[in-house]
Formats: structure tokens, C-alpha cells, sequence
């Protein structure tokens, strides 16, 4: 048993892990400025510190009362299109903040650290990404996970901290009271569950002229309790290795039609769509090879199927169509 700060714990993937953790018999401490994310997501049996990475003093507040063992961090903005609008806003958030953290870390002897890192770090490949494959972020939100990614190989190397850097591709579904809520909401398969529950006119497809079978981008989907579970085994993992850097995706890539057409299936609703420019920014295709994940840390996962993904998320939006709002 270990104890745990999750920073980014009352967000849809750090709310989701913490409970896992908990449920692991962990300690776990959430810090979290409810920026992005949400008190109720919070698991009732954490003990919850409300603070700001910007600032270093919260920090070490919060490292006092949780004296923790490992940080687990999720805490940043997180969209690729926002980040080609508001750079500096991106490169202050994730790289000026996880620095703190990681000072932070090393001034209080933590000895482990778990890195919710991104697939968008990658060049858009029409082979499976492999963490071999070629990195040339598209947008300046994988490039500020690119350069914590390096700051974490340094850190190492010079203060001995063990750290798993965990690609994400993309996380989707729910997990019991534990959805994806975010306020503005982007992602594709909310926003499009959103047009099924009538709380929205129509589902934007950004770009039909893609180098992909129907013009529109490719992507992994992952399911949400897939990906807590590799952070555990991460965590585990690092009680006897020093550095993990991999892939978390499913291996299927599915268009934005494709998933469209899923929730149209899975939710039986019409959903009327507008096509519109493409983004600046969007990949036209990333779809992971995880054989490393799977080998190294003896993760699989278990919720691969389009319509099961989407279901759950279904079944949690018509439960909360407002989110965690009454």
C-alpha cells in the first residue's frame, strides 16, 4: 500500500484512476484547482486539496498532508485545437507547472511518477504508431507533452526519480458515476451523444478531404477503465524499473463517420451532421501499436468494441446529461 497524489484527481481520467487506486487499497490524496474538473469525481474515500499547480506553495502544502509515495499527474489543458490558438496559455500550463510539480517531487523525496502523456506527440502515420515511430507533434499541445516527456528523462537522470510516461490515444467511455464532462465539451463521442440527447443541433465532422478511406480523421479509442488500469500496473511496475515510455491504444483506428454511425446505432436516435473546414492542427490519422505496454507492463485491454465504448458512455450522459450540474 502506498501513498498516492493524483494531480488532475477530480478530472475524467484522474477521478476514474483514483477510485481504481482506493479500490487497490492505496492512500490517495487528489489535488486538483477545479478548473477543468469536478468535486463530485472526486472518490468519497480520498482526501481532497484544492490548489493550484502555479503555484509552488500549494504544492508543498499538499505534499506535507499527503506525504505521498508516487504522483500520478493529469492535471493540464488538454485541446489540440485551443492550443493552436492560446500557445502560451498551453506551454504555462503543461510544461511551466509540471515543472513545479516535479521540483516539488524531488524536494520532498517522492520516488515515483506516472505521466498522462499524449499520442499527439506522434507524425500522422498511415502504419500503426509504435513508441519507435517518428514524433513530430502536429499542434503545440503535444509538443508540451513532448517537452515534459524530455524534462522527465532528465530528472532521472540527475535526481533518480522513476517515472512511466504513458501515451494516450484516445479515452472515451465511462465508468460507473465517472464520466466525461468537460465544459466546453470537444471530443467526439460526448458531443455527438449530445446531438442524441437533443442538448445539441448537429455533430461538426472538421474535414472530409483527408487521406483516409471516408476524408475523415482516424483515430484509437481506448476505454477509460482500460486506461486506469495500465496506470496501476505502471505504478507496480516501477517497483522494480526505473523508466517505462509507451503506447495505450486499442490497435483499431475508427473515422469520425465511422463513430458517428456507431452512436446512431448504439443510441437508435437521428444525429444530423455539418460538415465544416478542417482544424488547424488534427492529424489525419493515429492509430497505436501497444505490444510494448502489453509486454512490459502485462496490460490488455478488455473494452475494445466501438459500440461497448460508446455505450457506456451513453448510459452515463442519459444519468448525467448535465454533467456533474444538478
Amino acid at each position: 500500500m502506498m501513498n498516492v497524489l493524483v494531480a488532475g484527481g477530480a478530472g475524467y481520467i484522474g477521478g476514474i484512476v483514483s477510485q481504481l487506486l482506493i479500490e487497490a487499497g492505496h492512500r490517495v490524496t487528489v489535488f486538483d484547482n477545479l478548473s477543468k474538473g469536478h468535486r463530485e469525481a472526486v472518490p468519497e474515500a480520498a482526501a481532497f486539496v484544492r490548489g493550484d499547480l502555479a503555484h509552488p506553495e500549494d504544492i508543498a502544502a499538499a505534499m506535507r498532508q499527503a506525504r505521498p509515495d508516487a504522483v500520478l499527474h493529469f492535471a493540464g489543458l488538454t485541446e489540440a485545437g485551443e492550443s493552436m490558438q492560446q500557445p502560451a496559455r498551453y506551454f504555462r500550463a503543461n510544461v511551466s507547472n509540471t515543472l513545479n510539480l516535479l521540483e516539488a517531487c524531488v524536494n520532498a523525496g517522492v520516488g515515483r511518477f506516472v505521466f498522462s502523456s499524449t499520442a499527439a506527440i506522434f507524425a500522422a502515420n498511415d502504419a500503426l504508431i509504435s513508441e519507435s515511430s517518428p514524433i513530430s507533434p502536429a499542434n503545440c499541445y503535444g509538443e508540451t507533452k513532448l517537452m515534459v516527456e524530455k524534462m522527465l528523462k532528465w530528472f532521472h537522470a540527475i535526481h533518480g526519480l522513476r517515472y512511466a510516461a504513458l501515451r494516450y490515444f484516445n479515452a472515451c467511455g465511462a465508468v460507473g458515476p465517472r464520466g466525461e464532462a468537460h465544459d466546453p465539451e470537444t471530443h467526439l463521442i460526448p458531443l455527438t451523444l449530445r446531438a442524441a440527447l437533443g442538448l445539441r443541433p448537429d455533430i461538426a465532422i472538421f474535414g472530409t478531404d483527408y487521406p483516409t478511406p471516408d476524408g475523415t480523421c482516424v483515430r484509437d479509442y481506448i476505454h477509460v477503465a482500460d486506461l486506469g488500469s495500465a496506470h496501476l500496473k505502471a505504478l507496480d511496475y516501477l517497483d522494480t524499473h526505473d523508466t517505462i515510455t509507451c503506447n495505450l491504444g486499442n490497435g483499431a483506428g475508427y473515422s469520425v463517420r465511422e463513430v458517428i454511425d456507431a452512436a446512431i446505432e448504439v443510441t437508435g436516435k437521428d444525429i444530423a451532421i455539418r460538415e465544416t473546414a478542417r482544424r488547424p492542427g488534427d492529424a489525419p490519422r493515429l492509430v497505436a501499436a501497444s505490444d510494448l505496454a502489453r509486454r512490459e507492463l502485462g496490460w490488455v485491454p478488455r473494452i475494445t468494441q466501438l459500440p461497448d465504448i460508446i455505450g457506456d458512455a451513453w448510459t452515463w450522459m442519459r444519468a448525467h446529461p448535465r454533467g456533474y450540474q444538478p
